[in-house]
């Protein structure tokens, strides 16, 4: 009897302790879930900076009281993260739960990415509170920094890195680190009737500087106005007289005075948001310099300076380190130009829409790249006056199209190209003459309507006569007879179709959409320039600087820095062919009839060869404009290669209006030293 209800005992015992165990199991359970909750919003609000939110939801009552006497209440409170987080650059944060010992002793793993990287400290021991089923945070300032204490400053110390500067081939200065010109206003000097005297000299607007003085809220400091650029002594020297104005000295991006390289090197700018997330791995701040165009852009890793970062706690007279890297200078970089003949070839462009390219042809390094028009970088880093606004708008913003580096139709520039394919595969026998009847031809009734046209009616044509009198009809012929395979490995030899290694970005040239000449009038149409084929000044150059340097193409080089070993791209002129096309392409400028002749200089030996590209819609269209081109290189002395091209050519003269200006530009370069 006894033992029987020992058992009974026994087991409802045994059921009780179950029931109470599995319910401390789910209790234990739920307060982990909602201790990880409260961590997890936690972690979010400081993420979305939301600090008062955060004060007022996740924060204790006793943690709500510290914060008043400590900091004022909620807008001290959000003031201090605000300040602290801003000036360390704090995002991505990320916290998790590694331990909970009871509901008051929970370990968090924390870490977060600031300017001077990322910051992570495990196991840091937080307390909660739990009331009426909410668990809220007992706050204090390890909660900001795990290193922090009651009455601790944060302090951010930054030294400057300084960006890498741009030089050219004789170590003069393109793009570096100088001093800019704040001009600010001093408003308990300053004379408002003299608005209007300061906003002539500056070529701004009235309205610009009254939004700006009107937009001041706090008369204890100046108003910024503008940013000038060194080189404006005069606008300096004029403001400097007027009572009230007050020059600050800034550390600014100074580049090369004049637009001759605006398009090459290009600017910086404050860093976007859009670029601080693309590039958040590169440990840039909100105030950040960024390579915004041209160079800049390009060698932005190389030339981008890391800042040195000193994050550390101020407690009493010690200092706690938080976090610390060294500053990183950029590097620079030396560039093959000539900053001479830059600015001579820019001038001779006269800001016609246009591009410009020259080449050393011995050694590949690229000595000028123009575009036209372009834009003073010195304007992009300080402010644009009323007339260079007013000046784009006309243009359209055409100074922002890099041309050096656009595709263009080769026009008559590509008859070299197929001129020494033709000699290559014995297609081209230089001296048999070709009979042509008229100005116009075509190779057969199934061509329909189209035909080719020439300008010269010459009964019978040779090679030397087809380059000199650019005979569209002689090399439309020949192409169809060299076949569409041997053409397109022959244009790669001049770097036509081909991926050419270039330090600055090209688009790749093509001979066609497809990269294929299978239709017969396609072929025909290449033979001369026109069809689909697709070029850039920088591969017309090359192109020829062949005539000059045995036949051989170098290796198109920019950064001499880095690329500082000349390297043969490709033996494009067979040594046998050399001379006949070296005389033929002379006699472009040597002979009177030639579309060179005005280019004729006494005492240099010259080849090349004028072009003019038409830009139809279809065949038939005889509506489109014209782009002209003229390429020129040294024979005797070989020193430049260099090809221009000029839009919107159709009611001006090829020979006339841009051949003299590539000839002024050989005088004064290739002959500088005879």
């Amino acid at each position: 009897m006894h033992n029987g209800i020992r058992r009974r005992l026994r087991q409802v015992t045994s059921i009780i302790s179950v029931v109470m165990i599995s319910l401390f199991i789910l209790v234990g359970c739920s307060d982990k879930k909602e201790i990880e909750k409260v961590v997890e919003n936690y972690t979010k609000l400081l993420n979305e900076e939301k600090y008062g939110e955060l004060y007022e939801n996740l924060l204790t009552k006793d943690s709500m009281n510290y914060i008043r006497e400590e900091y004022g209440g909620k807008g001290g409170f959000v003031k201090k993260y605000s300040a602290i987080y801003s000036a360390m650059g704090v995002k991505n944060i990320k916290i998790d739960v590694s331990d909970i010992k009871s509901q008051s002793e929970v370990y968090i793993n924390i870490s977060f990415d600031t300017i001077a990287g990322n910051l992570k400290y495990d196991d840091i021991k937080t307390k909660l509170e739990e009331s009426n089923g909410e668990y809220k945070l007992s706050w204090d300032e390890s909660l900001i920094l795990p290193d922090m204490v009651q009455g601790d400053k944060v302090r951010v110390q930054t030294t400057k890195g300084n960006r890498g500067e741009i030089l050219d081939r004789d170590g003069n200065k393109l793009a570096y680190n100088g001093e800019g010109n704040y001009i600010n206003i001093d408003l308990n000097k300053f004379n408002k009737d003299d608005i209007k005297s300061l906003a002539k000299i500056l070529d701004i607007s009235d309205e610009y500087i009254e939004n700006k003085i009107g937009n001041h809220s706090n008369s204890a400091y100046a108003v910024n106005i503008v940013k000038l650029s060194k080189y404006e002594k005069e606008k300096l020297d004029k403001v400097s007289k007027i009572e009230g104005i007050t020059i600050q000295q800034v550390l600014s991006r100074v580049y090369e005075e004049g637009e001759a390289f605006g398009s090459l090197l290009g600017y910086v700018g404050d860093i976007t948001a859009e670029e601080l997330e693309k590039y958040a791995d590169k440990n840039y701040t909100t105030t950040s310099q960024i390579g915004k165009n041209g160079l800049e852009q390009v060698y932005e890793d190389k030339l981008k300076a890391t800042d040195g970062v000193h994050i550390y706690i101020e407690r009493e007279d010690k200092k706690v380190d938080i976090a610390k890297i060294d500053k990183k200078d950029g590097k620079n970089i030396k560039l093959s130009i000539d900053s001479t003949l830059q600015k001579t070839v820019y001038e001779q462009m006269d800001k016609q829409k246009g591009a410009s390219v020259g080449i050393d042809p011995i050694t590949g390094e690229v000595l000028v790249m123009v575009s036209s028009p372009s834009y003073d970088s010195n304007t992009m880093v300080n402010y644009k006056t009323k007339t260079i606004t007013k000046e784009w708008e006309e243009n359209k913003n055409a100074c922002f199209d890099n041309r050096a580096n656009n595709l263009y139709s080769p026009g008559s520039t590509m008859k070299l190209i197929t001129a020494s394919i033709g000699l290559d595969s014995n297609v081209i026998n230089p001296t048999e003459k070709m009979k042509i009847e008229g100005l116009n031809w075509q190779k057969s009734s199934s061509w329909g309507n189209y035909k080719v046209t020439r300008i010269k009616d010459v009964p019978e044509v040779d090679l030397y006569d087809a380059i000199v009198n650019s005979d569209n009809i002689y090399f439309a012929e020949k192409a169809i007879k060299i076949g569409s395979e041997k053409f397109i490995e022959g244009a790669k030899k001049f770097a036509l179709g081909d991926d050419i290694d270039f330090e600055y970005p090209m688009p790749k040239t093509q001979i066609s959409n497809n990269n294929k000449l299978g239709e017969e009038i396609l072929l025909a149409d290449t033979g001369y320039g026109q069809g689909e084929v697709l070029t850039t000044p920088l591969q017309v150059a090359m192109s020829y600087s062949a005539l000059a340097n045995d036949g051989k193409i170098m290796a198109p080089r920019l950064v001499i820095s880095e690329n500082s070993k000349a390297k043969v791209y490709s033996q494009a002129i067979a040594k046998e062919n050399l001379a006949e096309l070296q005389k033929d392409f002379s006699g472009v400028i040597e002979d009177s009839n030639g579309s060179g002749y005005l280019c004729k200089i006494e005492g240099a030996k010259l080849a090349g060869k004028t072009g003019t590209a038409e830009i139809k819609s279809t065949k038939e269209d005889t509506t489109g404009d014209e782009n002209s081109w003229f390429v020129v290189t040294d024979l005797d002395e070989p020193k430049l290669a260099i090809s221009m091209i000029m839009e919107n050519m159709k009611e001006k003269s090829t020979s006339k209006d841009l051949v003299p200006k590539v000839k002024n530009i050989i005088k004064s370069y290739i002959l500088e030293d005879k």
